[in-house]
């Protein structure tokens, strides 16, 4: 009988093994990339046809809805674990995470089609499946744009034939979105990001600028910025490890050329990428984060297979680095917390630079045959390999003393479901409290002078601080920063922060008085005050020393009105409060 019953599980574990073959053989997963000889990338229907054939003919994949976005279609992501384990708390017990971006913007579609290529040779065994690293890749996180396929608009890009938009649904740029959340896609990558929790996070692009011979670039998140033993892990050893891997496999990579309207060949400076980036963002969790850049002259297929070889030369470094990232990630949480003051504004350190053999092409500046003025003109028959100078280091220019928390009032509902959105802790006030807080008084700002991404963004913000006693509402929120999301909190509630939500326009109201004067009131009311308060009227003679106030009849009563109690309190004072320490 037992006999019996061994031969009939044998039986039944040999059909299950063959109906999965089965499937396997009746789905095509050649895909358009290659069917078209790397001239062509897929649909977006297409692309997640073919993750949904994966994740039903193999078992280590899984693909899932996570969100919606502007399009109206859901969010997916796919994850590859060959333990077929998806429960991700359960992951990260004894594994690592990349997480995977592409088509942010859906034009750049290298990395759809690369990743593509990548989960269906990891579970064909066409290359080596990683034992302690989880993938998880977005196919297409920009929906709408991808869409929206023409042939024109990358006027700069040599392939694929057709492709997606950069803009969204709503036209906007994604990657500039992940602090702000004007959209429903930036909504739902915070959701799959919080459920991930990545170690590592691949965001694949192709570049603009300047010609050069390389087909790859690399943008690591501003190590400096990073900051701590993290950052330099980044810098010293992930970066190296990387180029290393890579020129290994004949495949050369330059840091990304951030350079326009010139030629790169004296050097340039590493781009700054702030939380509205998407590794700006995920570095606010001290995940380690990269872009791929590839060069948009460069034919389709090589740019393709170059950040194949690249994720693939990633996934070495995170499997066999896993344990040391891992405790990095957490020392980095743990020494943030233990810091007294936090940076929110750098600038380049002119003191250290990186010197590299880069190689470019010549380039000129000849007269154009359009415009009659000078062009930019590179000569590929002039290829070169000298030494430059890459400007990667940086230096505080504005440090935030940490304060024990912030208190937002409720009226500010906006910023409080942000702040959920981000798996932020806070505490709520069971009935009216009065406290001592400290506050700021918005002292300078600057603004843009046309739009950008729906927003008239705000920048070289400047505050005045007081103390004093604030009666707060039952219901008002309370934001302890000793917490795992305390660098979203300080890059995003302190007003010089370059993508706080005061700089985003979230507090403009308060930058409009709404109370005011009738002079011909006024004026009875200002000289009776001047004449009772004496240190005041001193104030005001002494104002007029300066000829344009005095000869300013309504700056002179606009003045005063400002120095009585008549002045709203709400007017440029900035609506969070800080709890110090």
């Amino acid at each position: 009988m037992k006999r019996i019953i061994f031969i009939f599980s044998l039986l039944a574990v040999f059909s299950c093994t063959t109906t999965e073959k089965k499937n396997a053989n009746k789905i095509d997963f050649t895909t358009t990339f290659e069917k078209s000889k790397g001239t062509e990338t897929p649909t977006y229907p297409e692309v997640i046809t073919y993750y949904k054939n994966l994740a039903e003919t193999y078992p280590e994949i899984n693909i899932k809805e996570i969100g919606m976005t502007d399009s109206g279609n859901p969010l997916h992501i796919v994850t590859l674990n060959p333990d077929g384990e998806f429960d991700f708390d359960k992951i990260r017990q004894s594994k690592r995470i990349l997480l995977i971006n592409n088509g942010i913007h859906p034009g750049e579609s290298d990395g759809i089609d690369a990743t593509m290529l990548m989960f269906r040779d990891l579970v064909q065994d066409e290359i080596k499946m990683p034992k302690n690293t989880v993938l998880v890749a977005i196919p297409v996180y920009n929906i709408g744009g991808a869409l929206n396929r023409n042939s024109g608009t990358r006027t700069n890009q040599n392939g694929p034939k057709e492709y997606g938009f950069r803009g969204n649904s709503r036209n906007y740029d994604l990657n500039r979105d992940f602090i702000k959340n004007d959209t429903k896609n930036a909504k739902a990558f915070s959701e799959v990001f919080h459920l991930v929790q990545p170690d590592v996070f691949i965001d694949n692009h192709v570049s603009n600028g300047a010609d050069y011979q390389y087909t790859l670039t690399h943008l690591f998140t501003q190590h400096n910025k990073l900051g701590g033993d993290l950052g330099n892990y980044l810098h010293n050893e992930m970066h190296t490890q990387l180029e290393a891997s890579l020129v290994s496999k004949k495949w050369n990579i330059t840091p990304y050329v951030n350079v326009w309207g010139t030629t790169p060949d004296k050097g340039w400076v590493q781009f700054m990428d702030s939380p509205r980036y998407s590794t700006g963002y995920t570095t606010l969790w001290n995940t380690l984060g990269m872009m791929v850049e590839t060069h948009m002259l460069k034919p389709y297929q090589n740019r393709v297979v170059g950040t194949y070889e690249l994720m693939k030369s990633m996934i070495e470094i995170t499997e066999k680095d896993g344990e040391k990232i891992k405790l990095l990630r957490k020392k980095a949480f743990s020494d943030f917390l233990k810091k007294e003051t936090y940076t929110v504004n750098w600038k380049v350190d002119t003191s250290q630079v990186t010197k590299f053999n880069f190689k470019g092409y010549e380039g000129t500046f000849i007269d154009s045959e359009i415009t009659g003025v000078k062009r930019l003109k590179y000569d590929r028959d002039k290829p070169y390999s000298k030494e430059v100078k890459y400007q990667n280091y940086f230096t505080s220019t504005t440090d935030i003393t940490i304060p024990k928390a912030y208190i937002i009032p409720q009226g500010w509902w906006n910023v409080i479901e942000l702040l959920k959105l981000n798996q932020i802790e806070f505490n709520t006030l069971e009935k009216d409290s009065t406290i001592t807080v400290e506050i700021y008084h918005i002292n300078d700002y600057k603004s843009r002078k046309s739009p950008y991404e729906g927003h008239y963004l705000h920048y070289e913000t400047s505050v005045k601080k007081s103390r004093d006693q604030i009666t707060f509402k039952k219901g008002d929120i309370i934001i302890p920063t000793n917490q795992k999301g305390f660098r979203y909190l300080m890059e995003t509630l302190e007003p010089e922060a370059p993508d706080s939500f005061f700089n985003w326009n979230f507090f403009d109201t308060i930058l409009q008085q709404k109370e005011g004067f009738s002079p011909y009131v006024w004026e009875d009311k200002a000289l009776e005050l001047l004449t009772q308060n004496n240190e005041l009227r001193i104030k005001f003679e002494e104002k007029k020393i300066d000829t344009a106030f005095a000869n300013n009849w309504y700056a002179q009563l606009d003045w005063i009105h400002k120095e009585s109690d008549n002045y709203e309190k709400a007017h440029m004072r900035y609506p969070l409060y800080r709890i110090l320490r």
